[in-house]
């Protein structure tokens, strides 16, 4: 495949190059990450997003947030997507670091409720806008 379509998805109905940055902070932002937390956090991401069938383009974090830039499907429902990735890095988290965990809550609660997500692209809103302006449209 040549260079130009490295980050193309294909599937049976589809290509596609859809990515999207998410941030998840832990209940009540407590700093509650150390190295060690997210590079588990890291791995369980990753396996997780290879079972959607998506791909882990960049992941970092800090004490208090995680970072994650991927790329999906047409066919992924986000919002499902996402309860999975808490759900399942919760229930990881809290069984392999259970005194770090202790130490920030008290009761079964890792992940805010809440999240940030953005669509991204390779190019901006506004060369996308000129490009789609400029076809050549009939007469």
């Amino acid at each position: 495949m040549s260079k130009k379509y490295d980050d193309l998805i294909s599937s049976a109905r589809s290509i596609s190059s859809l990515k999207a940055h998410l941030v998840l902070v832990p209940k009540y932002r407590r700093p509650l990450f150390n190295n060690e937390m997210l590079l588990r956090l890291e791995e369980i991401v990753k396996d997780l997003l290879a079972k959607w069938n998506c791909r882990c383009i960049e992941i970092n974090g800090e004490k208090d947030h995680l970072h994650l830039l991927f790329q999906y499907t047409p066919q992924i429902q986000l919002s499902k997507l996402v309860n999975n990735l808490k759900t399942v890095s919760s229930r990881y988290l809290k069984k392999e670091f259970p005194d770090r965990f202790s130490k920030f809550y008290w009761k079964d609660a890792l992940w805010s409720g809440s999240y940030f997500i953005s669509s991204c692209g390779g190019v901006t809103v506004d060369v996308l806008k000129k490009y789609v302006q400029e076809q050549d449209r009939p007469a």
